[in-house]
């Protein structure tokens, strides 16, 4: 694991069966088919419900010096680049901070309002990895999703600690956490339970 004073860590929202996304993804359903409105309210509402109770988790993701995400999960354009898509997010993206997006398109980097800068790395999850840390100095680098990218680092052995949301309902299809990892050896550092939501921290042993 990373020697640096910074971690490599993953925020998750999942079902109990272990999808961060359903099946049937589109621009106009981001999430697909996921037991809401497609646009991840049902996984993502411990975020903006009970505020009292979801700080915690907000102060520790904001912690991140550097994000890295997958192309999908910034936005719904395949193939080459033929239009300034800018992110799910709007003009001030929730980050600020630098995004690292893993694709195979090359492009320039575009800036956002407050801070965040998105950076497109086409040399793979290494080198994502790598920029991320450049940037994020002693703080965190988060691999922030989706899962398909989580997976991706876990396989590689690339991440330190592991933040699960586990919201209880089920979806039984589409993106899920682990599909395709080596078996894990993990520690429970920490478990929360919340109205809506539990929070369970693992450190990745091996």
């Amino acid at each position: 694991m990373t020697t640096r004073s910074g971690r490599v860590t993953c925020d998750l929202s999942i079902s109990v069966d272990g999808y961060s996304a359903g099946l049937n993804q589109a621009e106009q359903r981001p999430f697909g088919d996921d037991g809401g409105d497609g646009w991840g309210d049902r996984l993502h509402a411990w975020m903006f419900e009970t505020p009292e109770q979801r700080q915690a988790e907000l102060d520790r993701l904001a912690a991140a010096g550097a994000f890295i995400m997958g192309r999908n999960m910034f936005g719904p354009v395949r193939g080459a680049w033929d239009r300034q898509w800018k992110g799910w997010w709007g003009d001030d993206p929730p980050y600020h901070a630098p995004v690292f997006v893993l694709t195979h398109h090359p492009r320039d980097p575009q800036p956002m309002d407050g801070g965040t800068t998105f950076h497109f790395v086409t040399d793979g999850i290494e080198s994502a990895l790598r920029q991320a840390r450049e940037a994020a100095g002693d703080r965190n680098v988060s691999i922030h999703g989706g899962a398909t990218t989580v997976n991706q680092y876990l396989a590689a052995g690339l991440i330190d600690e592991l933040r699960l949301h586990i919201v209880p309902f089920t979806l039984g299809a589409g993106t899920r956490l682990f599909d395709g990892v080596p078996s894990l050896n993990l520690e429970q550092v920490e478990s929360r339970a919340a109205n809506s939501v539990t929070h369970v921290t693992y450190r990745v042993l091996s």
